[in-house]
């Protein structure tokens, strides 16, 4: 039986406020995160991401705060990322009301992480986010880019992908640095050599504009799409995606 596709707004906080910019820069204030989180779940998101983009010690804890207060609001899944590093970090997350925890950076700096992190957890809790764009020099010209998509990580994402499922990633967040906030559409290329080597749920990022985005997304083996810009400022909802992806096939909750 097919497993339904999931629609997942997605939160980037920065000082305790929902922020979205083009390519990372230029950030808008978006509103309360906890209000947001209230409006997604009554509007019929499977799930919502939290994304500390500052992720500076103190903003960990306003993170858990945060991430209390949503837990208590919304009774759908919630996954935190934003400057976890060790297994403690996500500890304190899952107890603060964290469903799952992504990892991006404290991954790439020490790979063995994951394994301790499924190890103590189990796989399921943990979602490795992957911010890739195009970079010429990588055997298969896509690269993994750290602190806001500008630096490379000199680590070839389709790889790095594949690694992390075998060290014990559970689902891996794939956001195109390269489409993030321009609304022109998911990076498909990237999207579908991912898919040809990892067999965990994959979820697409960056770049969602138009219902049929979300729906070329779903084709290139997508089992959850995720946004943000069209959903902050009201292009879309949740509802007009789920009846898009519904009208061209795929289940949906």
């Amino acid at each position: 039986m097919a497993v339904a596709l999931r629609v997942i707004p997605c939160l980037d906080v920065h000082d305790g406020r929902v922020v979205k910019g083009v390519n990372f820069t230029n950030l808008r204030d978006a509103g309360d995160p906890v209000e947001l989180a209230a409006k997604y779940s009554a509007d019929g998101a499977d799930e919502l991401t939290f994304l500390d983009i500052s992720a500076s010690s103190d903003g960990r804890a306003t993170t858990r705060e945060m991430v209390a207060r949503c837990a208590e609001t919304v009774f759908i899944p919630l996954t935190v990322g934003g400057g976890v590093r060790e297994v403690s970090d996500v500890d304190l997350l899952l107890r603060a009301g964290a469903d799952k925890v992504g990892i991006n950076t404290g991954a790439l700096a020490r790979p063995g992480v994951i394994d301790e992190i499924a190890r103590v957890f189990g796989n399921q809790v943990l979602v490795l986010s992957v911010d890739a764009r195009r970079e010429p020099g990588m055997p298969s010209g896509f690269g993994v880019t750290t602190h806001g998509g500008r630096r490379s990580a000199g680590v070839d994402a389709i790889e790095w992908a594949r690694e992390a499922c075998d060290r014990g990633v559970g689902e891996i967040l794939l956001n195109s640095m390269d489409a993030d906030g321009t609304t022109d559409g998911f990076d498909i290329e990237m999207l579908t050599a991912v898919r040809q080597v990892v067999d965990v749920p994959l979820i697409a990022s960056g770049g969602a504009g138009t219902v049929e985005h979300f729906v070329e997304a779903a084709r290139a083996g997508a089992d959850a799409v995720l946004a943000a810009s069209v959903f902050h400022y009201q292009s879309l909802t949740v509802a007009e995606v789920k009846d898009g992806l519904r009208t061209a096939g795929f289940e949906v909750r």
